[in-house]
């Protein structure tokens, strides 16, 4: 009977964090960064220390952001109407997260910099010497190859909605050429934000879903690489 219960309290545990990570969008955006996270590290040669920091720090983002939708569900289910009280809990708790998310950001810029200043510019010397015009030809790759997936999918129109997410792909693709072309890890940090919170915004506007603008995004990102690496 013990071992049953025992069993219980796990099954409920993980059954609040796939709802969780089923229902919360900022959930899955953490969940996701932590993947890409953890599978970096397969690529550097990182020390105890600094694993065990990665894994401390993406521990307190997602208690964090659990934390947080709990405080939501339980206003939600004693409270029916306005009260700023409940607003104030609201928002400590989504500060909680914040918090947790720009010491994630610290994290990561002190572990991962100095190995990221000693990528190899091989690929990027070979973009340097490339025609200007293979950029226009590998944008309008981008959004043919958009367009044939949203055939493939059925969804949406070439220019709205649908999967996967036209802006995205073009987004990314843009970022992901500056990256190749630019040696200066802040542009190239600022490309890619551009270019997230292109996706960001789409979402947003409910034009897109999460996994159509990541799909968006990679295909953009895998097509610009594929392309620079073969020509």
């Amino acid at each position: 009977m013990k071992v049953k219960k025992l069993l219980d309290s796990f099954n409920y545990a993980i059954e609040g964090i796939i709802y969780s990570v089923r229902t919360q969008r900022n959930m899955r955006i953490h969940m996701a960064a932590a993947l890409f996270i953890l599978i970096l590290c397969f690529f550097y040669d990182l020390s105890k220390i600094e694993i065990l920091a990665i894994t401390i720090t993406i521990t307190m983002v997602i208690m964090a952001e659990l934390f947080n939708t709990a405080v939501e569900f339980a206003i939600d289910a004693t409270t029916n109407y306005y009260h700023p009280l409940a607003k104030l809990a609201k928002n400590v708790a989504a500060g909680g997260v914040l918090i947790t998310a720009i010491n994630a950001v610290v994290v990561g810029y002190i572990i991962f910099w100095d190995k990221l200043k000693y990528i190899n510019f091989v690929l990027m010397r070979k973009v340097r010497t490339t025609s200007p015009y293979t950029v226009f030809i590998i944008l309008a790759i981008v959004c043919i190859s958009v367009i044939i997936v949203k055939a493939i999918f059925g969804e949406g129109t070439p220019l709205k909605g649908g999967m996967p997410s036209g802006h995205s792909a073009i987004a990314f693709s843009i970022a992901t050429i500056i990256a190749l072309m630019v040696e200066n890890l802040t542009v190239v940090t600022l490309s890619y934000l551009m270019a997230f919170i292109v996706a960001q915004s789409r979402v947003d506007s409910e034009i897109h879903s999460l996994p159509e603008v990541f799909l968006g995004g990679f295909l953009g990102v895998l097509i610009t690489v594929l392309l620079f690496k073969i020509f």
